[in-house]
């Protein structure tokens, strides 16, 4: 467990205490660690002699990681296996801020990990949530037990239609919540295009929302600049960006 001297900034090593495979193309990683930090914030892991990248949050009590095998580095850690070691700085960047007592979020793919974090700390505080998650097919639809679990209401939406409802696209499926159960803040992760999106639908509904992005990070920390978007830097200013509504 880090405590309060801890930096930030140096890697901290921790070993994996359980591997689920959740979708295909994602496993969930539990650590024997946690750390003091807030939904939306991401971490850097490094595995000696491959690479070091930036991972949401799933939960940090203990620290939780859902994966997906994209590239080499997560192709490396989908070899891991618990008793495992890795090495992780931070929390680093900006988390979600709980706004209103009725929120949506909004899971686009991977997304769905650091809104599970997000939606655990709102019904904790005995919040409504209603959740969309969004997926390219049924089997790719992430974490949906897990938000039932929490006690969220769960709705979704694939590109081909195989989760029984018509095939639509997350912006789509969003508006139409919207509509029908008028919540008092929208959340959300995903895909750049959805976010973009969403951003316009928020303005159109003068909805405040607040939406993690991604972005090529290499430090982590807002010295190395290759996590720019526009004027800011998704590391330091982000990755949850708000929308006034």
């Amino acid at each position: 467990m880090r405590d309060g001297t801890w930096n930030p900034e140096l890697p901290l090593p921790m070993t994996i205490r359980e591997v689920r495979q959740e979708t295909p193309a994602v496993r969930r990683f539990v650590l024997d660690g946690s750390l003091t930090a807030e939904p939306g914030q991401f971490i850097m892991v490094w595995l000696p002699g491959i690479d070091e990248k930036p991972f949401s949050l799933m939960n940090a009590q203990p620290v939780t990681l859902a994966v997906a095998e994209v590239g080499r580095f997560t192709r490396a850690m989908h070899q891991l296996s618990q008793g495992d070691r890795l090495w992780l700085r931070g929390p680093f960047g900006q988390g979600f801020t709980l706004e209103g007592r009725h929120l949506l979020l909004a899971a686009g793919g991977y997304g769905a990990a650091p809104l599970a974090f997000l939606a655990r700390r709102a019904r904790g505080e005995g919040r409504r949530v209603a959740v969309l998650v969004a997926a390219r097919s049924r089997q790719h639809l992430l974490l949906v037990d897990e938000f039932r679990t929490l006690g969220c209401e769960v709705y979704t939406c694939t590109d081909d239609g195989s989760d029984s409802q018509p095939p639509r696209l997350a912006p789509q499926a969003v508006e139409e919540l919207l509509t029908s159960l008028r919540p008092d803040a929208l959340y959300a992760c995903g895909p750049a295009g959805m976010l973009d999106a969403l951003e316009a639908l928020a303005r159109q509904y003068h909805l405040p929302a607040q939406l993690s992005r991604e972005a090529y990070m290499r430090c982590g920390i807002g010295v190395c600049g290759s996590c720019t978007c526009g004027d800011q830097l998704v590391c330091r200013d982000g990755p949850v960006f708000r929308i006034a509504g």
